[in-house]
């Protein structure tokens, strides 16, 4: 959903006939996506038949996210999220890597926080394809 609504705002009900999801399904993780800062309702549009729809879109919150007492709950979303389009896409179409390494975690954080920052900076070209990035970094032992 989060990738869906990246460069357009989509109703619930459009997200649903994207996922092939039952609406009801479809609107639970919406509202969830959107209390977890994911997401963001739009103001409201007139449907079919004069219906009001709430259009959703990306809010691009990014993989840095504080350490509040949410933490755990916005970091499940993430994962949902993450696991939710490998199996929209397939894992086929996945190009995944796992490495341990010895390293400071902090500095690796920061380093992969500056590589993010700078990729985020970049305008949206239409005529480039649009990569999702999930990472994960945490003890090897």
């Amino acid at each position: 959903m989060i990738r869906m609504t990246f460069d357009r705002p989509l109703t619930n009900k459009e997200l649903a006939q994207r996922l092939g999801k039952d609406p009801a399904t479809t609107l639970h993780h919406v509202r969830k996506l959107v209390a977890a800062g994911f997401l963001e309702a739009m103001p409201p549009r007139a449907g079919n038949r004069g219906a009001k729809e709430i259009p959703y879109r990306s809010t691009g919150l990014s993989w840095q996210l504080d350490n509040s007492e949410n933490a755990v709950a916005v970091g499940e979303a993430m994962l949902h999220a993450f696991l939710g389009e490998v199996a929209d896409i397939g894992l086929e179409n996945v190009d995944q890597s796992r490495l341990v390494v010895t390293v400071d975690p902090e500095e690796l954080k920061q380093r992969l926080s500056s590589l993010m920052d700078e990729l985020a900076a970049q305008p949206v070209k239409p005529d480039v394809p649009r990569v999702a990035i999930y990472l994960a970094v945490y003890p090897g032992d």
